[in-house]
This record gives structure tokens, sequence and C-alpha cells, in this order.
């Protein structure tokens, strides 16, 4: 197994910038060449640097670009596609000699009309991209030609923008005024407090601390220092410098993040709910507690911290540096669960929103990332620059020994619950029926029954002391989880008395359940025009919530705010309810899937494919409402007028501030009414 997380995290960061990459644009036209036979032109341009494959590649090699078309008695291909001329040079990725088009590439099929209603040709292409160093996935790109010929002056038009933008209105609410609402009700949109994120950072850099990697580190990192200066004020110059080094490693790790191209705004949500990247990270956390249960230890190449070792001994600030590099990397075991836990948390919220820092536009995800490292770097390296300031604190500081194993074991069940929740994630969103309410809740009182047993000294595991004594810290614990499990039960069986707030959130929502089936708010709709033409019909206002299957504060809102009586008197006589799903992964029917455009955060055109259900709630969030963070609740008119400013978790959270933005939505619908 060494080696292994290492290569599977690897992988699991490389899909995220895949799937924020988008270095090719692909165009589509026709060329009439007679009133029966025409050529379809795909056409692609690829940003510089990346390489689009030929059709004809070594099938040892990379996947070549291959184009299929929807038959229909309409038309008959004639031949196959012909590419336009392809470079053959050696591929550094594949190590092979491979034809492939950098900045164009030109493909043909020509067809023959057998029908004169034959209006458009529809399919499908697959391709992979590559530059010097990485390969994206294999992507697919939907491919329609019409075959009318256009009286308007539209020589080409570039993946049919005409069509497209006027689909694009459909997601965009013109009577809709975010500026404006009819009355002051909610919050304004304001900036987001991130220390949350940085404080999460600093807690897994402390918990970090306490594990057999780093935890001995200190006493010997900083009696070096000490003892190799007779210099004081240097030893301590140098060990605050060895501390400010580990910071900044692993600030630095987050750097990439700040260099994504644009993105669609919807992208990085797509991600985090991807039922398959929930999956990948459900392995990777068992296999972490796996390895915390001391079954076999996480590593990074030998040759890593070999090369990191052999540059400690250059001297001053460099051989400090890479100290600091080496530690990190020796310590991967260790910390590389905890880091890949802030990775996969940072990710379950994010979004593409973007901030501005001395002039510095970001994505919101990289950010949060970059202070979540930030401040487990400050945790990491702070204890080495205090230790070597008081040198005397050394002699109060716990000796290593089995509680640092204990320490390990602890991580290693909460990794598993950490699992559970990511399972969890996948199955909500494709609606397996897998992991409902009341298997999450058998899941995670296992797991928890098995950290009692271990604290309580009733299992033990290959690093374990199988003479060792219980202390009362460890029974203290260990009590504790059994108190908590004892509150885990009632969720077993379904139990609506027991609120469960503490866990609100992570346990699926109470509706998804084997026992209760039904929803807490009646006449809830899905669908945002089946929800307008009911409120149109009773004339009543409009409360839009837009959410999730993975969104662990949509979870909240519903458990901890929705419940409240007064709350669920006037959402369920007073309002309309439309809860739209952005993670919905439900195809549409194909008449109804479409391709739209959108605005990147460069003011540059991006295109869209809006092929499942959650595709139109998240474009329509995203165009109408310049908000793509869940829960989002918006109150409208039937007419679709705002009665008050969208709100969020932050503000909706509250039950007090829910029931007084809910009445006066109430208030300045009737304002309306009467005049």
């Amino acid at each position: 197994m060494k080696n292994f997380i290492f290569a599977l995290l690897s992988l699991i960061t490389f899909n995220l910038f895949a799937q924020i990459q988008d270095p090719v644009d692909w165009s589509f036209s026709v060329e009439h060449l007679s009133d029966q036979t025409m050529n379809l032109i795909i056409e692609a341009d690829i940003e510089e640097g990346w390489n689009v494959y030929s059709q004809y590649v070594d099938p040892d090699g990379p996947v070549p670009t291959t184009f299929s078309f929807l038959q229909s008695e309409e038309f008959e291909l004639v031949g196959s596609v012909e590419e336009s001329n392809s470079k053959t040079k050696y591929d550094p990725v594949f190590q092979m000699n491979l034809s492939s088009f950098q900045d164009k590439a030109v493909f043909k099929q020509k067809i023959k009309i057998l029908n004169g209603n034959a209006s458009v040709v529809k399919g499908e292409l697959e391709f992979m991209v590559c530059n010097a160093t990485m390969c994206l996935p294999p992507d697919y790109v939907d491919m329609l030609f019409e075959l009318k010929k256009k009286t308007e002056n539209t020589s080409k038009e570039k993946g049919s923008s005409l069509v497209q933008s006027k689909i694009n209105n459909k997601y965009i609410i013109p009577s809709v005024d975010l500026n404006n609402p009819i009355g002051d009700c909610g919050e304004k949109k304001g900036e987001k407090s991130l220390w949350g994120i940085f404080l999460l950072g600093i807690v897994g850099g402390f918990i970090a601390l306490l594990t057999p990697c780093v935890f001995p580190m200190i006493p010997l990192t900083v009696s070096f220092f000490t003892k190799g200066s007779e210099n004081r004020a240097k030893a301590i110059y140098n060990a605050t410098l060895y501390g400010v080094f580990i910071f900044a490693t692993y600030t630095l790790l987050s750097l990439p993040f700040h260099l994504m191209p644009n993105i669609n705004p919807e992208v990085l949500n797509q991600i985090s709910t991807n039922p398959w990247l929930n999956i990948s990270f459900f392995v990777i956390f068992l296999v972490f507690a796996i390895s915390f249960f001391g079954y076999f230890e996480i590593t990074l190449p030998s040759s890593w911290s070999n090369r990191a070792g052999s540059g400690k001994d250059l001297g001053g600030v460099l051989g400090i540096f890479f100290m600091a590099l080496t530690l990190a990397i020796v310590s991967f075991s260790c910390t590389g669960p905890i880091l890949g836990s802030l990775l996969a948390g940072t990710l379950s919220s994010a979004t593409a929103d973007t901030v501005s820092i001395l002039g510095f536009n970001t994505a919101l995800v990289s950010l949060k990332l970059s202070l979540a490292m930030a401040g487990f770097g400050i945790a990491l390296g702070l204890p080495f620059a205090l230790f070597a300031a008081f040198p005397s604190w050394l002699q109060s500081l716990p000796k290593s020994g089995g509680w640092l194993n204990n320490v390990k074991v602890v991580l290693g069940f909460l990794e598993i619950a950490l699992a559970i929740k990511f399972l969890s994630n996948a199955d909500l969103v494709e609606q397996w029926g897998v992991i409902k309410r009341e298997t999450f809740f058998v899941l995670w009182c296992l797991t928890f029954s098995g950290l009692a047993l271990y604290l309580l000294g009733y299992i033990k595991f290959p690093h374990d002391n199988p003479n060792a004594k219980l202390g009362k810290i460890r029974l203290a614990f260990g009590a504790a989880v059994v108190g908590f499990v004892i509150y885990l039960l009632p969720g077993l069986f379904g139990q609506d008395w027991w609120s469960h707030k503490l866990l609100s959130g992570f346990p699926p929502p109470k509706y998804y359940s084997y026992i209760n089936h039904e929803h807490q708010i009646q006449n809830i709709f899905h669908d945002y025009d089946d929800g307008i033409a009911y409120a149109k019909k009773f004339n009543k206002p409009v409360m839009i919530d837009f959410t999730g299957w993975a969104c662990v504060n949509c979870r909240k809102i519903e458990d901890d705010v929705w419940v409240e009586n007064r709350v669920k008197k006037l959402l369920n006589e007073d309002y309309v309810v439309i809860s739209l799903y952005v993670d919905e992964k439900i195809l549409l029917p194909e008449d109804d899937q479409e391709i739209v455009e959108i605005m990147t955060r460069d003011g540059n055109i991006k295109k869209k494919k809006i092929r499942r259900i959650g595709d139109k709630w998240s474009t329509l969030q995203s165009l109408t409402f310049a908000n793509n963070t869940q829960p989002l609740h918006v109150l409208m008119t039937p007419d679709e007028r705002l009665l008050g400013n969208p709100v969020g978790y932050s503000y909706a959270r509250s039950a007090n501030n829910y029931v007084e933005y809910l009445e006066c939505g109430l208030n300045s619908f009737a304002s309306i009414n009467n005049n």
C-alpha cells in the first residue's frame, strides 16, 4: 500500500483541475455543396500548449478523437470523417510518436440529403487533450448542425450562438431587479466571513501536532536549534524561521488553485456534488482510517524525502528551509489525511464566487483553501518558534508514548465517520436509496460504538501496548462517546421526536427515509414553472429554495428552522414553496436538452450544456440571482418580482430572522395588492 494514498490524492486533485480546464473550443457549421450534398464542418480552436489527438493514434496511447452521428432516415453519411493535416511528433506524456493538432483542427463529414424535410443533424464527439505535463480526462461534446440556409448575414454561427442567445433568456427573468426589491426584507449581500475556514485550518494543524509523526519532532528540532548555537537570539531566530518556512510550505500548496482559468459559475458545485468524486473521498478516507489504525503507513516516494533531506546541510536560511520541507514530507503519513479532510471540506462547500484582494480577483474557493492551509501551517509551525524562545517549556511537554497512537486511532474512527458522510452524499445525489436516514445512523452507531470499545480497552490495534493501563482522561472520553452513541440510537428507528440538532446537516434529510416519506412542507414544488403557475392561480407569494442533495447547510435549515411551528405555518399557509435541487442528476428529455451561453468572470462567453434537471436550476440561480451558493431563499410575487433581498444560510439559520423575513415578504405582497 506504500504511496497508494499519495497517488490517489494526486489523481483526485488532478481530476479537480481537469474539470476546471477548458482548453478546446468546438464549433459546428454546414458547407452546402449542392441541394442534396453538404459537408458538416467541425472545428476545434485549441489553446497554446495543448494537443488534440487525431482519429488515428496508437491504441496504447491517448483516446482518439471520434465522432458519432444520430442516425436518421432524412440523410445518410458519405464516407468517413476527414481531418486536416496533423503533426506527428514524440509525445512526452505517452512516450511514443503520436499524431495531434495544435492551435486548430478541422474535421469534415460529407452527407447526402434523402428527405427535403431534413433540418438538423445531431451527434456527439469524444476527444482527449494533453499538454507537455498532463492529460485531461476524455470529454464529450454534443454536435448540432442546422442544415437550412440562413437568410440573415450569418455565414458562420459559432456553436449556434443565435439560437443560444434566445435560449439564454429563459434563465434570465427580466422582471427580477436585485437592486430594487419591493420590500426591504432580508439583508443586503455583504462580505463573506472567512474566519471559520481559517480557524478550521488551525484546529487541523493542532490535531496534526498530536500525531506520532510530528509531536516527537518538537523537542528534537528545538533542541537542535538551541544547542547548536551559542547565541540564544540567533537560535530563536533560526527556530522562528523554521516555523515560518513550515507555514509557507503548506500555504504555497494552495497557490495552484488561484491560477485556475475562468470557469462556469456552477462547475465547483458540480465537482463537490459529483457522486464519483464523493465515492473517491469515501475510499480515500477508509484507507486513511486503516492507516491510522496501524496496519500500514502512508508515505510519499522516498526519493522526495531523500532529495529534501540532502538540502538541509546547505547551511543558513536555505538549510532551514529544507529542514522544514523535510518535516512536511516525512510527516505526511499523519498530516496527509488531515490535509485531505481540509481539501474535501473546502470543496464540499465550493462555489465559483470571486473576491478581490489588493485589486486581484480570485475564486472564493481558492481563498478558502489558502486560509485553511495557512491556518494549518501556523498551528504546525508555531510551537517550534515558541519552544525555542522559551526552552524551559520543553520540560513541561508530555513525553512521547502510547497516547500518541491513541490519538491516531481515534482519528481513524473519525475518518470512517467522514467516509460514511461522503458515501451518503453520492447516494443522495444519485437517489440510489442505499444510505437512507436510518442506515446512516446505523453506520454511525457502529463506528462510534467501535470507538467507545477502543477507548474503554475492549479492542486493540497493532501499535497498542497490550499491557497499557487506561487513564482517567481516556475513560472520560470513552464515556462521552458512549453517551454520543445513545444520542444516535433514536435515529435508527426514524423517530422524529428526537431532533438530533447537534448533527443537523450530516444525516440525510428526514424525508429521505424508510419510515417518514413526507416532506414537512405541504404543496412543495420541485419545478419552477409548475410552482409559479400554482402561485398565479391562487395569487400567493412564492418562496424559492435553491438547495442541493449534498448541501449540509440546506439540511440544517430544513431540520432546525423549517420544523419550527411559526415557520412551518407561514410556509404551509401563506407561501408557495418551490424547492429546486441544483445538483439533481436526472437527465432531461432529449428535446429539452439545450446549449446556453453564460458570462465568465472576465466578461467572456462560455457555453453550457443544459442536460440534467439540476443544470436548469443552477443556471437560473446564477444568471438571474447572481449567486450560486446553497441554500439561497428568494421571495417573489406570482408575476416574478422580488419581494425582498435573497438570503443565504448565515441569515436563514435563525428561526427568528426567518420568521421576520417571511412576514416582511407578506407585508410587501399585501402592499402591492392594496395598491
